[in-house]
């Protein structure tokens, strides 16, 4: 059965409660229950929830096969905790048919791949598969297809119980002897810790792992100790000088930062362009730099931001500084300066990754977004975008809040090179869709400039700032003409991965790779 983008999701995997999907507002007002964790309250005074290590946590709590586990990814590659924990219930403990529901999931995780070939692990449910898990799933080696999430839909998807968290080990900076947690204050900082507010309220139980316990009580917290059963103290949690990952570094190619200052300028042709406008960057080195090229654009039409949302870095935090953002709202830190800086200023807020992206709460962040300047692995003459998987089909990506902030912004600009090495950027199809191209406004390229032709009103503002822009297919025969046209990938029928869009309905399906065959 096809969808709204054209894409085939085999039947077997539709149901009463599964779709295919059918529009970024389909699921506008539709009436859905809340699920409830199964909660064990402490009515008897506890002088202390911390207990000796994580297998004795384990065993307090009765761990079994077929256990979902929640984690989030706050310290990104640099996180110890993912695979510390997962570690321990198998080696240890033995347990199997284990589901794993991360944030994200790269390079630091990269031991969970053992565990997937092994037979240990058997779900995996995520919104980034990077590193070795993306290779052993694209090969089939999960005995269930992992289940991919934008940042907003992971939060949807625990409320409406599409998936129940047994256990959220969370990963704190520090806390307190009860569990009042935060991702400040302690050995390794790592900042905002939105993404574990959810988790620790739907969760049947909250760990807090940390490796530094603070005088109670722990303030400001993020997380509650209402919401927290116990409290491990370990050695490290992780390193967090590897939070400022590449995926997140603020570029200094000549090519980016001159892609960079275009976004910039048609940013500032926009008639959302005025006092208290609003605004959010990807991860990507380019979207992170038209941050400095907008800064004089606000200076010369004396204009401020009203609030920046998502993850946040030290870009956005200096231009707060400087008097030209009234607000941040941050769900996390790509790098440690921002960490520094939330910690220390009034007008920085920590939100949840639900307050901030999901769709079916009422009044996500996302939703009030003026511009959102996004990166991507490949753009098609559609406008869709895959973030997740590599031209050879391999899981290698990750798309976060990529969806969400696309779907809810009144513009959405995509900055990307025209091509990568040998392969087109800009394509024909891409290999997965991840964001809609109804959700995608602009695309710009070290070669030019597309405007979705949905959006005839960006067009005539770039015509009266004198901005010039070509169609798709110009930019796409450009790319083809200079790396030459892609082979065609070659799938088996197994599916390895489900995309699902932000409302929960089936976007796109990642197929095995057929093995290459040398003569």
């Amino acid at each position: 059965m096809k969808n709204v983008v054209n894409r085939h999701i085999p039947e077997v995997l539709l149901g009463e409660s599964k779709e295919i999907y059918q529009g970024k507002y389909y699921m506008n007002g539709k009436v859905y229950q809340k699920d409830a964790p199964r909660s064990r309250p402490f009515v008897k005074p506890v002088d202390s929830k911390v207990l000796g290590s994580i297998k004795e946590v384990c065993q307090k709590i009765g761990v079994r096969d077929g256990m979902t586990i929640s984690f989030h990814h706050a310290l990104r590659n640099g996180d110890y905790v993912m695979s510390m924990v997962t570690k321990v219930l198998v080696e240890e403990l033995g347990i199997r048919d284990l589901t794993i529901a991360a944030t994200s999931l790269g390079e630091a995780q990269d031991l969970i791949a053992d565990y997937i070939e092994a037979g240990y692990v058997t779900g995996i449910q995520t919104s980034g598969i990077r590193g070795r898990i993306g290779k052993v799933i694209s090969a089939g080696n999960l005995k269930t297809p992992a289940i991919i999430r934008s940042h907003g839909g992971r939060p949807r998807a625990v409320a409406t119980g599409d998936v129940h968290i047994d256990i959220a080990f969370m990963t704190a900076a520090s806390s307190d002897k009860q569990g009042n947690a935060k991702g400040t204050g302690g050995k390794h900082n790592f900042g905002s810790m939105g993404y574990a507010i959810d988790d620790s309220r739907y969760a049947d139980y909250t760990v807090i792992v940390t490796d530094t316990l603070n005088d109670y009580p722990n303030v400001l917290c993020t997380v509650n100790a209402s919401d927290v059963d116990y409290v491990v103290l370990v050695d490290a949690i992780g390193d967090n000088q590897k939070i400022a990952t590449k995926e997140a570094r603020v570029t200094q190619d000549p090519r980016e930062l001159m892609m960079a200052e275009n976004v910039a300028n048609i940013i500032a042709a926009s008639p959302y362009f005025k006092e208290g406008f609003s605004f959010q960057t990807g991860a990507g080195g380019p979207s992170l730099a038209v941050n400095r090229f907008l800064e004089s654009h606000m200076r010369q039409k004396k204009v401020k931001m009203g609030f920046a949302v998502g993850g946040i870095s030290k870009a956005i935090c200096d231009l707060q500084d400087k008097g030209l953002v009234g607000h941040i709202f941050d769900v996390q830190n790509f790098d440690l300066a921002a960490g520094d800086h939330l910690e220390k200023t009034a007008n920085h807020h920590e939100i949840s990754v639900s307050q901030y992206a999901d769709p079916f709460t009422k009044g996500a962040f996302v939703n009030l977004l003026d511009f959102v300047v996004l990166s991507a692995l490949e753009i098609d003459t559609d406008f869709n975008v895959n973030v997740i998987t590599g031209s050879d089909g391999v899981l290698r990506g990750a798309p976060g809040g990529h969806p969400d902030t696309a779907a809810g912004s009144k513009c959405c600009i995509i900055v990307t090179p025209l091509t990568r090495g040998r392969v087109a950027t800009v394509c024909e199809k891409v290999v997965t869709v991840t964001t809609p191209g109804d959700c995608v406004d602009v695309l710009v390229t070290d070669y030019g400039i597309a405007v979705n032709p949905l959006r005839e009103d960006i067009k005539q503002w770039l015509d009266e700032a004198g901005i010039a822009h070509v169609n798709i297919e110009v930019l796409k025969e450009k790319a083809y003409s200079l790396v030459g046209r892609p082979s065609n990938l070659e799938w088996e029928e197994e599916v390895v991965a489900i995309v699902e869009a932000r409302d929960g309905t089936i976007l796109d399906v990642v197929k095995k790779i057929k093995p290459l065959i040398l003569d």
